[in-house]
């Protein structure tokens, strides 16, 4: 992703979170950025450490316009929000993937089960073919 393309979602998250006459009101649910990286494909699995100047190009943004939430990162493809527990996971519509969030006020309580979640708030998960793309990263 471009600087241009991080630069348009920040600027439709930003038009999207702004209160108009209308009832279709947007909002920034979740924002991330990513610290790590794994790209698989079955043959192969390649880990990366992010830095903070490649994960901007990789932020994570779910908007909701009235009841619908969007994944504002991933081409605004519709989701479905689950809440279970400690964590709310979006579930892209489409089968492209999802995003599990530690839920608000819940993160000294998943820090007991791990260093995974003692370090991360969000993991986003991209299916592209066969292959997929893992991220893990915290709130912005």
């Amino acid at each position: 992703m471009t600087h241009r393309c991080v630069l348009a979602i920040f600027i439709l998250a930003t038009i999207l979170s702004i209160p108009s006459g209308s009832a279709a009101q947007g909002t920034t649910v979740f924002a991330g950025l990513p610290g790590v990286k794994i790209s698989e494909g079955g043959v192969e699995r390649v880990p990366e450490n992010l830095s903070r100047d490649r994960a901007v190009n990789l932020a994570c943004v779910i908007s909701r316009i009235g009841d619908k939430y969007y994944w504002a990162s991933r081409e605004n493809k519709e989701m479905v929000r689950i809440a279970s527990g400690a964590f709310i996971t979006f579930l892209a519509v489409d089968g492209a993937g999802y995003v599990r969030i530690v839920a608000p006020g819940m993160k000294e309580a998943v820090s007991l089960m791990g260093d995974t979640e003692t370090k991360f708030d969000y993991v986003e998960h991209a299916l592209i073919g066969l292959k997929s793309v893992t991220y893990y990263g915290s709130t912005r």
